[in-house]
């Protein structure tokens, strides 16, 4: 037999060569050096690479690690002489220190992407120990920036920084920025930096809310509280860390608010209301509302406020005659300041109310009195200034205010008798806004307290139909001599109605000869019922013709009269204003303005009249222009 035999070679593995990790990392040295000096390097990126994945692959991993970190921590090392000299222009230091951590920062990331290979696999591999990244930090940490000294001279810097942007110059913005990312990146921004600037914030603004709260006045220093705010704000958005946003917030709000709330609501509160600057309002509802107790101390104040004021409207009885539209006025100006201003806060609400109700119970009665006499101006037939549904907002407006009044009682014994009087002489403006008004104050006070005023208006209803039943029985009757006298009684049930007092009235024959007869239709109808004539509301309208010359002749000669001075006045009020008139201008100007009948003679002889008395004079060179006498 053959036999095949087959022969497997296997490549030998290439031994290292004896100074293979002394050269490599000479040439990976050589490399590190050129960054850090800014030097050309002399080999490639990927040969340099390759070469630190031969040094790992072969176990030299951790060696290397070393003698990276101690490359870089060398020079790290020397590199902290010149942030020791004496130190000259603050911001010359903060430059320089911002360029060295730039260019560590650049180093560091070109040196980790040669050593790429350490850092994924040896680093990955070694829970223990720092990235490249992270040991370029420590390292910079260690013997820059946690040296006392120079610590405090960055710190210090960066504060003035700061200080003289709060004061209004203008700073280099990305250098702090760039200095507290270091801070940052280095975990030493709170023990090193927060602390201290949070110090010298307090510090600032304790002094400028004093210094403030005295020169200036209250509207000025909330604008200047919120534009500190923003400012603040805006800090925290270009350069501060954001772990600082809360102290930072709290320790301004702190120092120009918090402080000075009494300050503020003592200085100018009273004035703000009173002048309803609802902008400034605004503003001080939104900076107390970011501190602890700012809205409580603010209701507070805002309750006295109205009680003050609202006394001084309810207590004055030379203000009665206006008291009521005062009232009305004065909550719809607090209910559009606690609407616009305090967010329709709830607690201010109620606030308001309850200070209403307290001042208006100040002076007992009146007020009751007075909002049932308003209510009766309101619902007479002489009141057309208001559309119905004004007139319906109105009345909801007085319900608010009849709802704080203590002595309801008072208020029905006014609004009973005006009602009456409004429904017995026919002067109401409208039947819905009468039984509009009655249900609200249904719905307010119960049955029972409307019960006799809804039964007034079923008096009325009754009447009309008994009146009617009557004129058509007089029609028919053999009293034809008082046909021409047109009569309208009201039948009353007693309880309803105000008590009239009893008069004893001499009536005219005919009449007295009327009621019988209607004592006779009404009892035939309803027997067992007793009538009590009151003639005390009783109207009557007399018509009668006079032949009264004397009388009508001063009448027209007083028009007359009255009509002379009305076109002296015009004539004067349109030469005052034109200086310089024609005579046709003039007079087409007063027919405009006049508002009665007049013939052109008629005012001529008026012009003659006024250039007599000196208050007009007709041009010198043109006889047909006027001129107006100063």
């Amino acid at each position: 037999g053959i036999f095949a035999i087959l022969i497997i070679v296997f490549p030998a593995y290439p031994s290292i060569p004896e100074n293979f990790e002394e050269t490599t990392w000479n040439q990976l040295r050589k490399a590190v050096i050129a960054i850090q000096t800014s030097t050309p390097i002399e080999y490639s990126l990927e040969c340099l690479c390759q070469a630190v994945s031969h040094m790992c692959e072969d176990k030299m991993d951790s060696q290397l690690y070393v003698n990276l970190t101690a490359l870089v921590e060398k020079h790290v090392k020397a590199n902290i002489v010149p942030f020791l000299s004496e130190s000259g222009d603050k911001l010359v230091y903060l430059k320089k220190m911002n360029d060295y951590w730039q260019s560590h920062c650049q180093q560091m990331i070109m040196i980790r992407s040669i050593f790429l290979y350490l850092d994924r696999i040896y680093v990955l591999n070694n829970p223990t120990v720092h990235s490249i990244w992270e040991m370029g930090l420590e390292l910079f940490r260690d013997h820059i920036a946690m040296n006392s000294l120079v610590q405090a001279r960055t710190v210090e810097g960066i504060l003035i920084l700061i200080e003289k942007e709060r004061h209004g110059d203008t700073v280099d913005r990305s250098l702090l920025k760039s200095l507290l990312r270091m801070l940052s990146d280095l975990q030493i921004y709170r023990d090193a930096f927060e602390q201290k600037f949070l110090i010298a914030t307090k510090h600032l603004y304790q002094a400028e809310g004093q210094a403030k709260m005295e020169e200036l006045d209250v509207p000025d220093y909330l604008q200047h509280v919120d534009k500190r705010l923003n400012e603040e704000e805006e800090r925290l958005e270009h350069y501060l860390d954001g772990c600082t946003r809360h102290q930072l917030i709290i320790t301004v709000e702190r120092q120009l608010i918090n402080e000075h709330v009494t300050g503020i609501l003592q200085k100018g509160l009273d004035q703000l209301l009173e002048e309803n600057r609802l902008n400034d309002l605004t503003r001080l509802y939104k900076l107390f509302s970011r501190v602890k107790n700012g809205t409580t101390e603010l209701c507070a104040h805002f309750n006295a406020y109205i009680k003050k004021k609202g006394r001084t409207i309810v207590i004055d009885p030379e203000k009665d005659k206006s008291m009521v539209q005062d009232l009305l006025d004065y909550k719809d100006k607090m209910d559009n300041i606690v609407n616009t201003c305090f967010e329709r806060n709830e607690r201010f609400g109620n606030s308001l109310r309850e200070a209403f109700e307290h001042f208006i119970n100040q002076r007992s009665n009146k007020p009751a009195e007075l909002i049932a006499k308003y209510v009766d101006m309101k619902l007479r037939a002489g009141n057309k200034e208001a559309t119905e549904e004004e007139l319906e907002q109105i009345l909801d407006k007085i319900m608010v205010q009849f709802r704080f009044i203590h002595g309801k009682d008072v208020f029905e014994a006014f609004y009973k008798k005006d009602l009456a009087k409004r429904l017995l002489v026919g002067k109401s403006a409208s039947v819905d806004a009468e039984k509009s008004m009655l249900s609200k104050l249904k719905q307010e006070c119960g049955g029972g307290f409307t019960s006799k005023l809804e039964g007034m208006f079923k008096d009325m209803e009754l009447s009309r139909d008994i009146n009617f039943a009557f004129k058509q029985s007089m029609q028919n009757s053999e009293h034809k001599e008082l046909q021409n006298i047109d009569l309208t009684v009201n039948i009353l049930t007693m309880g309803f109605w105000p008590t009239y007092p009893v008069l004893e009235v001499t009536l005219p024959q005919e009449l007295l000869q009327y009621q019988s007869i209607f004592n006779k239709f009404y009892l035939a109808k309803h027997s067992g019922r007793k009538l009590q004539w009151q003639p005390t509301l009783g109207h009557c309208v007399l018509k009668a013709q006079f032949d009264a010359t004397e009388e009508q002749k001063a009448t027209e000669e007083r028009v007359y009269q009255d009509r002379q001075y009305q076109i002296d006045a015009a004539i004067v009020r349109i030469m005052k204003m034109r200086k310089t008139l024609s005579h046709n201008l003039l007079i087409t100007e007063l027919y405009k303005q006049l508002t009665f009948p007049v013939k052109p003679a008629d005012l001529k002889k008026r012009i003659e009249s006024l250039i007599d008395r000196d208050y007009m004079e007709r041009d010198k060179d043109n006889q047909n222009q006027y001129n107006y006498v100063a």
